[in-house]
């Protein structure tokens, strides 16, 4: 019984270690949003679904920076239009250590993060629906839940919005994103880009 609490002990202490060193400096960090769920603030609600590849890499502990891409697809009621969303940009992360600002980890090993992206995007609307593109921006906080020490399932909820240029001036609403990362240490990333070549 002793040997299977220590056991146990040990396996929390180095999962909580692994979460710890995969957002080190100099690490890269890759993963997509593959579901997301749309609260409408001004342009209704309904279902979206989207596709955004992210990359980054860890310029600090904690603290990631680099790019994304979105391509989405959603509809608000059976009969009304399609709509199509893309965007390209840059993006950050900041990952909470646990016990800062008084916010601990929610499971031993998980981490907290907050996310924000700025870049160029829109969306158009079929059957001559209002359309714009421009300023595609988002800020909010997420939490990922390493299942291996170095695959995150994330969860992230997220203000985003465009303003723009086309039929409409500024579309905001309140997103819920499901996803992952892979967070790669630079020598594996090195590795997986020579196994590539």
């Amino acid at each position: 019984m002793k040997k299977l609490i220590l056991t146990g002990i040990l396996a929390v202490a180095g999962l909580t270690a692994t979460a710890n060193a995969q957002i080190q400096k100099g690490n890269w960090m890759v993963g997509s949003s593959l579901a997301t769920s749309n609260f409408g603030l001004n342009t209704g609600g309904g279902y979206q679904i989207n596709l955004q590849p992210k990359g980054a890499y860890f310029i600090e502990d904690n603290v990631a920076v680099g790019g994304y891409v979105n391509l989405g697809i959603g509809k608000s009621s059976k009969d009304s239009s399609t709509r199509f969303d893309y965007g390209v940009g840059a993006l950050g992360r900041y990952y909470l250590s646990p016990g800062e600002k008084g916010v601990d980890n929610l499971l031993h090993h998980g981490r907290w993060f907050f996310e924000g992206n700025i870049g160029v995007g829109g969306y158009s609307i079929s059957k001559g629906g209002n359309s714009t593109t421009g300023l595609d921006f988002g800020a909010g906080p997420g939490y990922s839940y390493f299942i291996t020490p170095n695959i995150g399932l994330e969860g992230l909820v997220k203000y985003a919005g465009v303003t723009g240029f086309g039929n409409q001036g500024l579309t905001s609403n309140i997103t819920f994103n499901l996803g992952f990362s892979i967070y790669l240490p630079t020598s594996k990333a090195k590795q997986a880009i020579n196994d590539v070549k």
